[in-house]
C-alpha cells in the first residue's frame, strides 16, 4: 500500500453528471441494490488522480475498477457523494466486499507504512503503522490478498522482472512499481546482486 493524496480533484461534470442524477436515483430506489454506474464515464479522470497507480497493490495497473471503500449497500447516502476512491483491480474489489472500514483506506496510508521483501516480492507492514492500526493493516493484507496473493505478486514479479532482465530505467519503476523500486534500491545498497 502507499499513500494516496486526498481529496483527487473533482472531475468537471462530476456534479452534473454523477452527483445530482445518483441522488435521484437513491431518492427514487431506496432499497434497490443494483445501482446505476454514473461515475463509469469519470474513470480516466480517477486513474489520473491516482496516477493510474493502485493505492492498494501500489502499483501501475491496467485494469482498474472503480472503488467504493464504504460499500454501496452499507453507506447508500455516499454513493455519489462524491468521485470514488482508488480504483483497484477488480480482485481486491470482491475481497474487499463490504468489509468497509475494517481495511485500511489507502488515504489514511502513510509512506513507509508497507514495503516489498525480495527476493519473496511479498508485502510486509512496518513498525511505522501504528500499534493503533496493526491489527487493520494485517486484516487488509490478509483479506485484499496483498501480502502473497498470485495476482499481485505476479504483478510485482513482472515490474521487477522488466527491471532486472530487461532494463526498465529505475525511474519508470520508481513511477510504476514504488514499493518494488525501494525493494531493489534496498538490495542494492547491500551490495549483493539482484536475486
Amino acid at each position: 500500500m502507499i499513500p494516496v493524496a486526498n481529496p483527487i480533484p473533482t472531475p468537471p461534470l462530476f456534479d452534473q453528471d454523477c452527483r445530482k442524477p445518483g441522488l435521484t436515483w437513491l431518492r427514487a430506489n431506496r432499497t434497490s441494490k443494483k445501482f446505476p454506474s454514473h461515475w463509469r464515464n469519470f474513470q480516466p479522470d480517477l486513474a489520473d488522480g491516482f496516477h493510474n497507480l493502485c493505492g492498494w497493490w501500489a502499483m501501475r495497473i491496467a485494469d482498474g475498477a472503480v472503488d467504493h471503500y464504504l460499500s454501496k449497500e452499507n453507506h447508500r447516502r455516499l454513493t455519489y457523494s462524491c468521485p470514488p476512491p482508488p480504483p483497484p483491480p477488480p480482485t481486491v474489489n470482491s475481497s474487499k466486499k463490504k468489509h468497509d472500514d475494517k481495511v485500511l483506506d489507502p488515504f489514511e496510508v502513510q509512506a513507509g507504512w508497507f514495503e516489498v521483501l525480495l527476493p519473496s516480492l511479498q508485502l510486509v507492514r512496518t513498525a511505522l503503522v501504528p500499534p493503533l492500526l496493526h491489527a487493520k493493516a494485517d486484516f487488509t493484507l490478509k483479506k485484499l490478498k496483498l501480502a502473497t496473493g498470485p495476482k499481485v505478486r505476479r504483478n510485482r514479479k513482472g515490474w521487477y522482472e522488466d527491471h532486472r532482465d530487461r532494463g526498465l530505467p529505475m525511474p519508470l519503476l520508481e513511477e510504476y512499481a514504488p514499493l518494488v523500486a525501494d525493494a531493489v534500491k534496498k538490495w542494492i545498497a547491500t551490495g549483493q546482486p539482484l536475486p
